[in-house]
């Protein structure tokens, strides 16, 4: 970590912490304090730890930073706040201060390791999806799931099973005449877990009048080294996907993934202190689209085929929570034909994948996983869309796991079906 990342943490904790007024209206919203019912695992709490780790009054013993680890960061707190308090912002800084001191626990900077040396590195992150596709072809995925110390933790992992999605450059040209010229986020894990997404995307937005692009020089968007406290790696991601994106001169980003387009919708924030980048963070920031707000924006073409089946819907926490996009998702579902939406009872609580909280916290994301896959049960739907990798690795988990038949799949994927009806 870098002297600039601490000293930021510090200034933007302080001015944040200060426009909690405790009501504790987010308290019912808090997946872990709905679990728990204890204080300490709600956000007023953890604002009242967050203060005191910052003033000194409190040490960062294990108990402490277990307390804020045990945060899914899903940002539901933050979208029912009456006075505006920026949660996520202010857990990113404080963890940034826990992982800056010599405090942290082992096993964050094992995270922040594999964060930073893995994920954040297109090629490294190309040899670990080998070697989890060698792992599944082999069946020691499935002999690791029934090793009692790490069994739930590889089934929550997400799988490798799929084609991988490799192109850069012109994707697809559009059908008929150009609307617009779009740039597409390709990511760090996504194009090796469900690079059959990204193909939906590509086809949507050409059957829409767009020409697709992927700069080539794009990489991670930086949303987990952000989340887990390593804002110095996070920062760097930004700026080299700023440059990339901005050489494309390109009318809009789309992301199909709601944690790296709500990470890269805050890069103004990230690099506030950035006197070189901060103006051109803001402007590319205005550019980032959810494929559903765009596709809503078009508007979208209605699509043709019938998709005879019943779906509902989870809301992505950094969809719903963090860019406050609930109903651009639903209205691509609405326009597809024979398609019924059966809303669950919570359809905006957090699932328990939370980027690498299913693999950290095992237990509660267990416990959230569980919960959810009843509500969703409840519907009778034979689809689960969402709008995010994490929470598709996560609920497919969940289907596995219950022996259920439900298909998981991202909202653009059943818009694609109806585009493309076979």
């Amino acid at each position: 970590m870098t002297a600039e990342s601490s000293t930021t943490a510090s200034q933007f904790t302080e001015a944040d912490l200060s426009k909690c007024v405790r009501c504790g209206l987010c308290l019912q919203h808090c997946p872990t304090y709905v679990e728990t019912g204890l204080e300490t695992e709600s956000p007023r709490g953890r604002l009242y730890l967050m203060r005191a780790l910052a003033e000194g009054v409190a040490s960062p013993t294990p108990t402490a930073i277990g307390h804020l680890d045990q945060c899914l960061q899903c940002r539901n707190c933050e979208a029912v706040c009456p006075s505006g308090v920026p949660y996520g912002r202010i857990m990113e800084h404080a963890r940034a201060n826990v992982l800056d001191s010599r405090a942290a626990p082992a096993s964050w900077w094992l995270r922040a390791m594999f964060l930073r040396h893995v994920v954040a590195r297109p090629g490294a992150m190309r040899l670990f999806a080998v070697t989890m596709r060698a792992t599944e072809r082999t069946g020691l995925r499935r002999i690791a799931e029934r090793i009692p110390v790490i069994g739930a933790r590889t089934a929550l992992a997400p799988r490798f099973s799929g084609r991988t999605f490799r192109r850069r450059g012109l994707l697809a040209p559009a059908e008929g005449s150009t609307r617009a010229r779009v740039a597409l986020l390709t990511g760090c894990m996504m194009p090796f877990a469900y690079g059959r997404v990204h193909r939906a995307t590509v086809r949507v937005l050409a059957r829409n009048g767009c020409d697709v692009l992927a700069p080539p020089d794009q990489g991670c968007c930086g949303a987990l080294h952000a989340h887990n406290g390593d804002l110095a790696t996070a920062r760097d991601l930004a700026r080299r996907n700023i440059a990339a994106f901005e050489s494309a001169g390109l009318e809009a980003v789309i992301v199909n993934s709601a944690g790296c387009g709500a990470a890269m919708k805050e890069y103004g924030e990230l690099l506030a202190n950035d006197g070189q980048y901060h103006k051109r963070a803001e402007r590319f920031a205005r550019t980032v689209k959810d494929i559903s707000e765009f596709l809503v924006g078009l508007p979208f073409v209605p699509p043709p085929g019938l998709v005879d089946s019943r779906v509902t819907y989870q809301d992505s926490c950094h969809l719903a929570h963090a860019q406050r996009i609930t109903s651009a998702p639903r209205q691509v579902l609405a326009a597809i034909p024979g398609l019924e939406l059966r809303e669950m009872t919570h359809p905006d609580r957090c699932c328990g994948s939370a980027g690498v909280y299913s693999l950290t916290q095992r237990d509660m994301s267990l416990r959230l996983l569980r919960s959810k896959i009843g509500d969703i049960q409840a519907t009778g739907a034979r689809y689960i869309a969402t709008s995010n990798p994490g929470c598709i690795a996560q609920l497919e988990a969940g289907v596995r796991m219950t022996g259920g038949r439900v298909r998981v799949v991202h909202v653009v994927e059943l818009l694609d079906r109806a585009y493309h009806p076979s």
